[in-house]
């Protein structure tokens, strides 16, 4: 029988937001695929191996994703990538893709996940904790309540017309462009409050849209009202 390709989400950041279940999945598996070229880097997997150590002894897929938005660059990374793991299912063996917060929210498991599926192979997904959920919680306030609506939005890309929303909008992954978003977020007349790496050691929390640095890391998520 060919192996099953899962997808599992670790959370945000601090390793007790990892699952039971995703916990449990890693254990059971022999072969670990990351979304990096070193393990060191590799956010995901510094997660994963506080909460399960024996990680450091399954077979390691190094799979590189490049965050680039050059679409050609990204095929050939993805198509690379799905072959690496097919010849594991292929002989049978189950591979566990982890990535950072939930596996259905803007993880590229889905493009692999797209390909493998495309070729015959069975894919599950493990969910995680989604970082807007649990910056919610650091922040000690509800995301959304009664009738609010909720959105959310990748950052990196153009938000005017989200920002016109009814309800809350949740941008991720502002960092690059945060002072062009503080910008738009200040014209519209809103709100904002920030968590930049959420649960991990450097994480840094803003109040309101004026203690928001104009630059800050990849994982900074805002909350809009």
């Amino acid at each position: 029988m060919a192996g099953i390709m899962y997808g599992i989400g670790v959370g945000p950041g601090d390793p007790e937001f990892m699952t039971l279940k995703a916990v449990r999945r890693i254990r059971e598996l022999n072969v670990i695929a990351i979304p990096h070229k070193e393990k060191a880097l590799c956010t995901a997997y510094q997660i994963a191996v506080q909460a399960v150590p024996e990680i450091e002894e399954k077979k390691c897929l190094y799979l590189h994703m490049p965050m680039v938005k050059d679409q050609e660059v990204l095929n050939k990374s993805h198509d690379e990538a799905a072959k690496t793991v097919m010849e594991y299912l292929a002989g049978g063996e189950d591979v566990g893709f982890i990535t950072l917060g939930d596996v259905s929210i803007y993880s590229t498991f889905a493009y692999l996940a797209e390909r493998v599926e495309k070729e015959g192979y069975e894919t599950r997904l493990e969910s995680g904790i989604p970082s807007f959920c649990a910056v919610a919680a650091r922040l000690n306030i509800p995301l959304v309540t009664g009738a609010e609506e909720l959105h959310i939005i990748p950052a990196s890309y153009q938000i005017s017309d989200a920002l016109k929303l009814s309800g809350v909008k949740v941008l991720m992954k502002a960092g690059r462009q945060m002072k062009a978003v503080k910008e738009e977020i200040r014209n519209f007349g809103l709100q904002a409050v920030m968590v930049e790496n959420c649960g991990m050691p450097e994480e840094r929390i803003y109040h309101s849209l004026e203690e928001i640095p104009d630059t800050a890391g990849y994982y900074s998520l805002l909350i809009v009202r």
